[in-house]
């Protein structure tokens, strides 16, 4: 085991399946000259040259269709995005052609590629460059989403995103890159569509993804010094989500709460409480709750930032409020 930062380990996940791969290579804004803009694709291009590592103009819509051209002809293309901000210009491409296209081409034409990129609120960005948009995606049938909330995580479910046939939406959140974990020095994978229980508790299961997944643990380090047992569950893939994990877990602790930094709206956690509430109902001692960001654009103020997102405390109140200690 070695400790890497996330984005060693994303840097790690591509080399090694570009290593293992001939038809796999990146492209994007900065990611050969420059390194990245968050520096994930470190020495890709001294190692693996300009036909592999390749620098895109600033066109999101123009070079994701030239990845999706690419997976229709047996490439496997890591695209990414400077930030998933600046995804939605390239939605088209997305959703219209890489989401669709082994659908409407009656199963000829597979789309192995991997959308990639920083998402969420970084620090003081502003409303432009600070959205949590898996919704979006998670809506649209032909694509898979996957957002890993630790470094051991990132590399093991960006070597099986990238190995998958299908099209997949990789998103990484931007205030991560610099967290360290131990991560396996051999060669594994993470299969996608699997949860995992990051905490084990038996009063309340808390859902949360990506970044969240931390202010998950450290609420429900404070529940139990209050004398309230959380179960952390971190779905790793939103789509397919791995709902047996999440009811199994509701299924013993009675009571959930889900926690995502993105509004509240037509949520991940409104999809997640609702299967609850469908197919465990019955399991349930409190109805579902839901800790969301704020239904507004991201301010850029420090302090109106703070009170936009999710916080530990807020988590902490919601889960007294289920658990019937408020």
């Amino acid at each position: 085991m070695s400790k890497i930062t996330f984005r060693e380990a994303l840097n790690q996940a591509m080399c090694e399946e570009m290593e293992r791969d001939g038809n796999v290579f990146l492209m994007g804004e900065e990611v050969a000259e420059y390194n990245g803009a968050y520096k994930v694709s470190q020495g890709m291009l001294d190692k693996f040259g300009p036909k592999r590592v390749i620098d895109t103009p600033i066109t999101e819509l123009g070079f994701a269709g030239l990845g999706v051209g690419a997976a229709m002809a047996g490439l496997r293309p890591i695209v990414e995005f400077m930030t998933w901000n600046f995804a939605i210009l390239a939605m088209d491409q997305i959703v219209n052609a890489a989401a669709k296209m082994l659908y409407m081409s009656g199963g000829q034409y597979h789309v192995p590629m991997v959308f990639r990129g920083a998402g969420g609120a970084a620090a003081r960005v502003g409303a432009q460059h600070s959205q949590s948009l898996e919704n979006w995606v998670a809506n649209v049938p032909g694509l898979k989403v996957v957002m890993p909330s630790t470094p051991y995580d990132a590399k093991g479910l960006l070597k099986s995103s990238i190995r998958d046939n299908d099209p997949v939406i990789f998103i990484e959140n931007e205030i991560c890159y610099g967290d360290i974990d131990e991560v396996p020095d051999t060669e594994y994978t993470i299969p996608l569509g699997k949860a995992e229980i990051k905490r084990t508790g038996s009063d309340i299961t808390i859902v949360g993804h990506s970044r969240m997944v931390g202010f998950a643990l450290s609420a429900a380090e404070e529940l139990a010094r209050q004398g309230i047992e959380a179960e952390v569950v971190d779905p790793r893939t939103i789509k397919p989500l791995d709902e047996a994990t999440i009811l199994a877990s509701v299924g013993k602790t009675n009571r959930a709460i889900t926690v995502e930094e993105g509004w509240r709206f037509s949520g991940i956690g409104a999809e997640i409480s609702a299967r609850i509430m469908e197919k465990g109902f019955d399991d349930l001692d409190a109805p579902v709750a839901r800790v969301t960001g704020k239904d507004v654009p991201m301010p850029y103020a420090e302090n109106l930032e703070l009170m936009t997102l999710p916080s530990v405390g807020e988590i902490v109140e919601a889960a007294r409020v289920v658990c019937n200690r408020a």
